[in-house]
């Protein structure tokens, strides 16, 4: 019998669905994958050869816990170009993955009870990794009528006496919002006044369109800086997704004590990805430039799609790599002989009916909504479209 803790968890949603793809693939199907949220550029090539050199170099021992000092000294530079915050490499911990960033901070800032505030929409691991942390998760329910965005009036209504963290992601997963400076600086005074705590995911922080610009929370509102731990990684803006590196960065204190908690679980990061990493951070954005214009144009196309097959209402995000239509008007019609009855079941029709893979929203706390990821080529957006266009029509 697994630990009580352990049967409050859910499975992640995302990769199930990408078990399922495989699966299919395993089979012959031509399944268009709408599923996981990963760039399908390669990594580019000066970060690749950066990597080589440190297998050639035999830098392939162990590395301190918190990450080699000329890659937390990179981070530290980029906060400081990139968002106006300055950290010393005392404050930046290297973890594995930005996912492993975010739990080592739920395990060092969370007590047993304690409430964290998960905006809903919300990316599918925030809940239950609150659980593991021992802690309860306040969903917090945002609606289209607000972009998907928290504002102050909403948190007076969500904290109690037991709030310690709000989990803050802009650019978002699932819903692509992004919340301008002026939003971030009153949500920030609200939870400086309170004295709550903010995990600031800004993994897609380079993914905006239509002229948004990322800012981070404690960029926005400065006092925010000592009650923040900020999150970001490799992975999306650089086409990383395997090499598994994030970084956190936040009050000494803090980032001390998920040093600890990184001690015990796993180490170091893999010490090859944190030399690619430095080269990343270090390197030209051309390639980063590049693949935003491409996330770009897709973005569009894919909106304009969506929003011409009857039953989809969806606006354009401004961030990250997903459309996150409202599917509520198929609720209740029949589909090759079976009623829908919720986006779960939508999205099984998709996919076993036409072969075209999406997450059904209940895994984003937002059961009326399914998320297309238009990170693959615009071939398979338009043949995905087309498909599910006939099916619909």
């Amino acid at each position: 019998m697994v630990s009580d803790r352990l049967q409050l968890i859910s499975p992640s949603a995302t990769l199930q669905l990408n078990a399922r793809v495989q699966e299919l693939a395993a089979e012959g199907k031509d399944v268009v994958k709408f599923g996981v949220g990963e760039p399908d550029f390669p990594t580019p090539d000066y970060i690749k050869e950066k990597a080589i050199e440190a297998i050639e170099g035999n830098k392939t021992t162990y590395t301190p816990a918190s990450g080699i000092p000329e890659l937390r000294k990179a981070v530290c530079k980029k906060f400081a170009e990139d968002n106006g915050l300055e950290y010393e490499p005392s404050q930046v911990l290297i973890s594995v993955g930005a996912k492993h960033s975010i739990y080592n901070a739920f395990v060092a800032l969370v007590n047993d009870g304690d409430e964290v505030i998960v905006p809903a929409p919300y990316w599918v691991s925030y809940p239950e990794q609150v659980k593991l942390a021992g802690g309860v998760p306040v969903i917090l329910q945002t609606t289209e009528e607000t972009d998907f965005k928290v504002t102050p009036e909403m948190l007076e209504d969500a904290v109690s006496s037991r709030t310690r963290v709000i989990i803050f992601n802009s650019p978002s997963n699932p819903t692509g919002s992004v919340y301008t400076p002026d939003e971030l600086a009153a949500l920030g005074a609200f939870l400086a006044e309170h004295g709550i705590w903010a995990i600031c995911d800004d993994i897609y922080e380079y993914l905006v369109y239509d002229g948004a610009v990322h800012v981070s929370l404690p960029t926005a509102a400065p006092e925010m800086k000592p009650l923040s731990v900020v999150v970001n990684g490799v992975s999306k803006a650089y086409a990383m997704t395997g090499w598994r590196i994030g970084y956190a960065a936040g009050p000494t204190d803090v980032i001390k004590a998920m040093g600890t908690v990184q001690e015990h679980a796993t180490s170091n990061a893999t010490s090859i990805s944190q030399w690619a990493a430095l080269a990343a951070l270090e390197g030209p954005k051309g390639t980063v430039e590049e693949m935003v214009r491409a996330f770009d144009e897709r973005r569009i196309y894919m909106t304009e799609r969506l929003q011409n097959i009857p039953g989809f209402e969806c606006t354009a995000p401004k961030g990250a790599f997903y459309v996150f239509p409202n599917v509520r008007q198929l609720i209740g019609q029949k589909m090759d002989g079976r009623t829908i009855t919720d986006a779960d079941m939508l999205a099984e029709v998709l996919l076993e009916e036409v072969y075209v893979a999406a997450v059904p929203g209940s895994g984003f706390g937002a059961p009326e909504n399914i998320r297309f990821s238009y990170a693959t080529s615009m071939d398979k957006i338009e043949e995905g479209m087309d498909r599910i266009e006939k099916l619909l029509g």
